[in-house]
């Protein structure tokens, strides 16, 4: 298919949905909500279900990002991986999990050891405000853990969620920056390797996109303030001047 080598449009990866989500209360947990203890989640497949679509996918060419929300479906989703295919070929198509919002230590050492990728949307921190509540003090600290994942090694790329969550990746990185969970604080360079450099890795496009080098796209964003040098808090505010596209200006706030 000639859309399949359409530098706008390449169709790579499968989206596996394992849980629900937390707003809903359906994602799925070890234990039940903190403020709902006559449920744990729902999971979608049962892991003989989710070997079978990983095999299949992973046999198709595709790339497999797995939704997976709660520690539960997270875990699930990691025996999945290991019972289904071999480190060398998770590695070789980038699989990934989207989201791993509740995580744990054990969890982001299976991560690690398995080599799966994973994609964040720091906006989620902002939005789900009601975290504590809902999984209570110690669920909440390993709660969009993006620092510990880091720490141990694990590539991550950010993503927005839209239209769930607002589109500009600016909001994303203010904030993973503000966070009141100062353990799991991202710096700005490390927020904003996450929607460069390691999301164009999670796109087999590392070697065209993600960084301003010779031989890449000419793709680049002025903004109207450095984030290096912002004040934290005011990063929400920058304001994208112009956005220019293999070489070619497409937006310019001034026209």
């Amino acid at each position: 298919d000639e859309q399949l080598n359409d530098p706008f449009l390449k169709l790579r990866c499968v989206k596996i949905f394992t849980d629900g989500s937390l707003g809903a209360r359906t994602a799925a947990l070890t234990k039940p909500y903190t403020d709902e203890p006559s449920t744990k989640g729902i999971l979608y497949y049962t892991p003989s279900q989710l070997e079978t679509l990983f095999e299949r996918a992973d046999e198709a060419g595709f790339q497999i990002a797995v939704h997976a929300i709660g520690d539960k479906a997270v875990g699930e989703t990691l025996n999945a991986f290991k019972e289904a295919l071999s480190r060398k070929r998770i590695a070789e198509h980038r699989h990934r999990i989207e989201h791993a919002a509740v995580l744990n230590p054990s969890l982001i050492k299976q991560m690690k050891s398995l080599g799966v990728l994973v994609c964040v949307q720091p906006h989620f921190i902002v939005s789900d405000f009601w975290v504590p509540q809902r999984l209570g003090p110690e669920r909440a600290r390993w709660t969009y853990a993006f620092k510990s994942l880091i720490k141990h090694g694990i590539r991550l790329a950010a993503s927005s969620d839209a239209p769930v969550e607002p589109l500009s990746p600016l909001l994303g990185v203010w904030a993973a920056i503000n966070r009141q969970a100062s353990e799991e604080r991202l710096s700005v360079e490390e927020v904003l390797r996450t929607y460069t450099i390691d999301a164009a890795y999670f796109s087999f496009e590392e070697h065209v996109k993600g960084s301003i080098e010779v031989g890449k796209y000419a793709d680049l964003t002025v903004l109207s303030h450095n984030p290096l040098k912002a004040k934290p808090e005011k990063i929400k505010d920058i304001q994208v001047e112009m956005t220019i596209v293999g070489g070619r200006v497409v937006h310019s706030a001034h026209e």
